[in-house]
């Protein structure tokens, strides 16, 4: 049964529509990031940045029908995380977060993000960071810091970077979680890329987003048809080890071009069922991020 339209649009996301499916109890948006302008940006990051707030999410959440989310901080606030933990101190226990610091954080300000929820920390190859490039180094030193913590390192790179990065990926000694179904690029598909991932997630200490479709899409919306067969492959071959993320406010996108209820409905086209949808936004996250379980 089709859901009733939305009577306005949701503020960085556009359409009236809802999902065509009525989510489950508990589904979790695993990738979505808030903007406050009482948070500056880093001094590093060249663009304005959007105002997405906490209430601007929440209309999201009942368009969208889920009730539990994790909220990244972006590149744009350097390794400031004090407007993502403002965000979860306002979304309360159905909001988990994963943090940016550089390689020198201390113990005591890795205690002080896990006592406000944070889970992870995102290692960033692709954009611009406040330090200036990120390293192999980088990435080892601070999964170094976090073992043993139940935290994972969450990895944003292209594909051709994370075949380099493969001997460092394989042995990380926490959990790794891989940003944006790796970037893959549905044109040309890096099949050496495509083929490490899928191994990663066979040893059960690796999970993928399935966020981000629209970056690499060359027929976008509403269907984005051409991430079918990476999206179906990866769902086919590990659904335990998948979470989906809306990615908003969609920075990377102009603004105006990306209807969030389009892409709960592309994760559907990607599973084999309702139960394995379920189990992505529902069960998968709460063991990824530590939410009491469903």
């Amino acid at each position: 049964m089709n859901m009733p339209e939305l009577p306005q649009a949701v503020p960085h996301s556009v359409g009236l529509n809802r999902p065509a499916r009525r989510l489950p109890a508990l589904a979790c948006d695993a990738h979505m990031h808030i903007f406050a302008p009482e948070f500056a940006p880093s001094p590093h990051w060249p663009r304005t940045p959007p105002v997405a707030r906490v209430g601007d999410y929440r209309q999201l959440q009942q368009r969208l029908g889920t009730a539990r989310c994790v909220v990244v901080t972006p590149s744009t606030y350097g390794t400031d995380n004090a407007c993502t933990l403002d965000a979860l101190r306002q979304l309360g226990d159905g909001a988990r977060g994963v943090a940016v610091v550089d390689q020198e954080v201390g113990d005591a300000e890795l205690a002080r993000l896990d006592a406000q929820r944070v889970r992870g920390l995102r290692v960033n190859f692709v954009s611009p960071q406040s330090w200036g490039d990120t390293t192999p180094q980088m990435l080892q030193t601070l999964a170094r810091k976090i073992a043993g913590s139940g935290w994972h390192i969450q990895l944003f790179a292209s594909p051709e970077q994370i075949v380099a990065l493969a001997p460092v990926l394989q042995s990380l000694p926490v959990p790794l979680v891989i940003d944006h179904m790796g970037l893959n690029d549905p044109a040309v598909p890096d099949t050496q890329a495509q083929a490490l991932v899928l191994r990663l997630l066979e040893t059960g200490h690796c999970w993928v987003k399935l966020s981000g479709a629209y970056m690499r899409s060359a027929v976008h919306g509403p269907g984005y048809a051409d991430t079918l067969a990476w999206g179906r492959a990866l769902v086919q071959a590990s659904p335990g080890q998948l979470v989906w993320g809306s990615d908003w406010p969609h920075t990377t996108e102009t603004p105006g071009t990306v209807n969030d209820a389009d892409l709960v409905d592309l994760l559907q086209a990607y599973c084999d069922s309702n139960a394995t949808m379920d189990r992505i936004l529902v069960d998968n996250p709460a063991r990824l991020y530590g939410f009491p379980p469903a």
